[in-house]
């Protein structure tokens, strides 16, 4: 059974992935996910972190609906918007930056999509190509082209990796500033357990291959912490973990 479907009246997003598994021209059938279940209420961030190759990145697909092929469904809340941001930003090399945001979101309004650019500090490069940016601007311009489309419901695979600490921290302040604004439905996928605790109200921790869902754990708001305070909540979740 494979369902991804905006029906029904719930208020939420539901997973319910009972199984999934991988089939390699090469190779002999691997199972990747195994028993992933949880709700996602209208407003909440929650972040997946797990293993490297755990199979984050392809339950995040399966919730996009780009990999149909498992058991268990997918259920929407009624009416929603997709927005989805990518390990790697994938814009468009002979667009600029605005045509790559009004390919995504052809309906957006002058103001909406000016008010954008300054958020994430993009003004000054709407007229630019992704061949001249940085690779910091041109994940400003992945996360700009997701609320574009003025989503309900965002997903995020890893969007900071291989960013320094100084402009990872900073572009993780401004995607907060456009959630809490929203009020998104957001998932996160991330290795990086502090950028977890900085954005997210709840984190589910994920086992190796076939992945399952150890533990979750709930993070009080408000969502922007210190830094002292996610020293805080790691080693609380250390310890959570090592009783595991």
């Amino acid at each position: 059974m494979k369902d991804v479907s905006p029906t029904g009246a719930r208020a939420q997003l539901e997973v319910c992935i009972e199984q999934k598994f991988y089939q390699p021209p090469s190779g002999r059938t691997f199972q990747v996910l195994d028993g992933i279940k949880f709700k996602l209420p209208i407003g909440q961030v929650a972040a997946l972190v797990g293993p490297s190759a755990c199979g984050k990145t392809t339950l995040l697909r399966i919730i996009a609906g780009l990999d149909r092929d498992f058991q268990g469904k997918v259920i929407f809340p009624p009416g929603a918007r997709l927005g989805m941001v990518f390990q790697e930003p994938r814009l468009l090399p002979w667009r600029t930056v605005e045509q790559n945001l009004r390919l995504a979101a052809p309906q957006a309004n002058e103001i909406e999509l000016a008010a954008l650019l300054q958020t994430l500090e993009l003004a000054a490069h709407r007229n630019h190509y992704p061949g001249s940016l940085s690779l910091g601007l041109a994940r400003r311009v992945a996360l700009a082209r997701a609320f574009a489309v003025n989503p309900s419901l965002l997903l995020l695979d890893e969007p900071f990796v291989s960013l320094d600490d100084e402009l990872a921290w900073r572009l993780r302040e401004e995607l907060s500033e456009l959630v809490n604004r929203r009020s998104l439905t957001t998932l996160l996928v991330t290795h990086n357990v502090d950028e977890a605790i900085a954005l997210a109200d709840r984190i589910f921790f994920l086992s190796a291959s076939p992945a399952r869902i150890l533990a979750q754990f709930p993070i009080s708001r408000p969502r922007r912490l210190d830094k002292e305070q996610i020293t805080a909540l790691r080693h609380e979740i250390a310890s959570l973990l090592q009783q595991l």
